[in-house]
């Protein structure tokens, strides 16, 4: 594997997955690798000219590096690369498999997956971003992968993409119809290239660009999953924990993994911090009082009877490992619920969402930033972004320099708020709806959300939701607006797959099951979830610039409300302090 693809293969399985297939040794293409001519080789590599370059290099000559070289290309091969391996007649006899595999996306989840383009935000909205090299290298990068989805997925999308703009648009304004074209140029091929390719749409794919929602980067999200995240210092889904000495010696520090191996954690998730940490301290009492090894143990040991013993020694690991895992989630919930005491963000949960519903203005935040006594800088500074986005005729010139002093913030941080900004482009007039500053009519007051009907959440701070959640909505009701969201291919109403209006009611009742040539178009992505081949057409929304736990969240949501499996894709899923950091870089490219 070279670089890209062995980060592909780590996000999808795990070695012992790979070992169990009878594979013996994982190599990277470019380090030293010693000869094994009585080896099969499986190659899976980028279809770059210097990966094939070294293929051939192994296989060509007297002495090749292996028995025979088994090729799967990540993404589709340029025209020359047959005419290239043929000139070497040594190597074509020694070839056992030539194929594209179109796989080259990163899955995070069941339901999600990235390009891995962490840095697409100064890449391509950074001022004269368009005139550099890498704003052309990774629009077609991100497309290809994006496409590869859609291979594996044996699924032909509607693409639809977030209009912005008007006839003074910027050359940001036009990111998500570019890539959107990209994306059809390479997965009409598909049609002739793969065998049982749908001719017609399976699927509807939307293109939006983080400006969509400028909000939901930056406020504080109360889900177990997103302040895990934003308030605990993870690496990626990987959180060090000190554990008991198996040996009785001084603890140890033991990896774990927030993931959908983890059956906590998957039902805590997407919970408020406040319902997650009851139910985790209502299972860790039900496992200590009615688990048979919990109780056994509670015994004297000259009560214990032969039988007893037997039960403990074959319980025991398995009621060892539930203690551990909700051991290391009351841990995780307790650092959370001290960080929100700490830092007053209780207090400033409120105030952000009382501005994003229009609930509160420049007085409010003002008699705030007076009686607050946080002093996390970025707490504060997300606060402006948010008061910027939701009042942004009021944080201009002297005002929003008073505001700044107040919060101790710095000029450095007035720059990122700008760069926000130009992400947004010109402010629309009052009357429109548009992009993260959504207007609404409430309390005589312009408000960035609504709340939404017939949703009461039984707990504070959890009535923000993103606007991805009314996007999809609109989708799966056909509502959404085609002046602002564009298709590049209305489908045929004639034609059997995505029908608009009523007709595609009757079209979810397809299944998916197994294709023409008995391979399966079921989810791809990450240990999808059994049921998710039940349900009707895909959604998959794909965002550049960086997702948030909450579209995800979404995402998961409306998979179960609408029977519809809905996937988001992104160039990377980012947290607050990471989102933050990257608006920041757009400034000094």
């Amino acid at each position: 594997m070279d670089k890209v693809t062995v980060k592909v293969m780590s996000a999808s399985c795990k070695m012992a997955d790979i070992t169990d297939q009878g594979v013996s040794l994982v190599e990277q293409l470019f380090k030293g690798r010693e000869a094994m001519t009585s080896m099969d080789a499986v190659y899976y590599i980028q279809p770059s000219k210097e990966n094939l370059i070294m293929f051939i290099s192994d296989m060509s000559g007297r002495e090749p590096l292996y028995k025979k070289g088994y090729v799967f290309f990540s993404s589709p091969i340029p025209k020359d690369f047959i005419s290239r391996i043929k000139a070497d007649i040594s190597v074509v006899p020694r070839i056992g498999a030539l194929r594209e595999m179109n796989l080259e996306y990163f899955p995070i989840d069941n339901q999600a997956f990235v390009t891995d383009h962490d840095r697409a935000l100064e890449d391509l909205y950074c001022d004269n971003a368009e005139n550099t090299r890498e704003y052309e290298t990774i629009l077609a990068q991100m497309a290809t992968r994006i496409a590869t989805i859609f291979a594996s997925l044996k699924e032909f999308p509607v693409i639809r993409y977030r209009v912005k703009g008007g006839d003074g648009s910027t050359f940001r304004d036009q990111i998500p119809k570019k890539l959107a074209s990209e994306i059809l140029n390479l997965i009409t091929p598909y049609k002739t290239t793969i065998p049982n390719f749908p001719q017609v749409e399976t699927c509807e794919l939307l293109i939006l660009d983080r400006s969509v929602d400028l909000v939901a980067p930056v406020i504080h999200e109360w889900t177990y999953d997103a302040m895990c995240h934003d308030l605990i210092e993870l690496e990626g889904n990987k959180y060090v924990m000190e554990v008991p000495s198996k040996s009785g010696g001084d603890p140890e520090k033991k990896e774990y993994h927030l993931d959908d191996d983890d059956p906590v954690w998957l039902e805590m998730r997407h919970l408020h911090i406040a319902d997650a940490s009851e139910k985790l301290s209502d299972k860790m009492d039900n496992l200590m009082k009615h688990n048979k090894v919990a109780q056994l143990q509670q015994k004297d040991s000259s009560e214990l009877s032969t039988s007893d013993m037997q039960k403990m020694v074959q319980g025991l690991p398995e009621y060892n490992l539930q203690k551990e895992r909700l051991s290391l989630h009351i841990e995780l919930a307790g650092k959370i619920n001290t960080v929100i005491s700490e830092e007053g963000l209780r207090d400033l949960g409120q105030i952000e969402q009382d501005l994003v519903f229009g609930d509160a203005g420049n007085k409010e935040l003002v008699t705030f930033l007076e009686e607050f006594e946080g002093e996390n800088v970025e707490n504060k500074l997300r606060l402006m972004m948010i008061y910027a986005l939701a009042d942004p005729e009021n944080f201009q010139g002297e005002k929003a320099a008073k505001l700044l002093e107040m919060a101790n913030l710095s000029p450095e941080d007035m720059k990122i708020i700008e760069n926000m900004r130009l992400l947004e482009g010109p402010h629309k007039k009052k009357q429109e709806k548009s992009g993260g500053f959504l207007k609404f009519d409430r309390k005589a007051k312009n408000a960035l959300r609504k709340d939404r009907q017939g949703e009461e959440e039984t707990w504070a701070l959890f009535r923000f939701f993103p606007v991805l959640e009314e996007l999809i909505e609109k989708i799966e009701k056909h509502e959404l607006p085609k002046d602002e969201y564009q298709s590049l291919n209305e489908p045929n109403p004639n034609a059997k797959g995505v029908v608009p209006g009523r007709a595609a009611q009757q079209s979810r009742r397809q299944r998916r099951g197994k294709t023409d040539d008995g391979t399966s178009s079921d989810s791809v992505l990450k240990n999808a979830a059994p049921d998710l081949k039940h349900m009707g057409q895909r959604i998959i929304v794909f965002i550049i610039g960086g997702a948030t736990r909450s579209e995800l969240r979404v995402c998961h949501k409306l998979t179960s409300k609408l029977r519809r499996e809905v996937i988001l894709g992104s160039t990377s899923i980012d947290d607050p302090p990471q989102y933050i950091t990257k608006v920041k870089m757009m400034s000094m490219k």
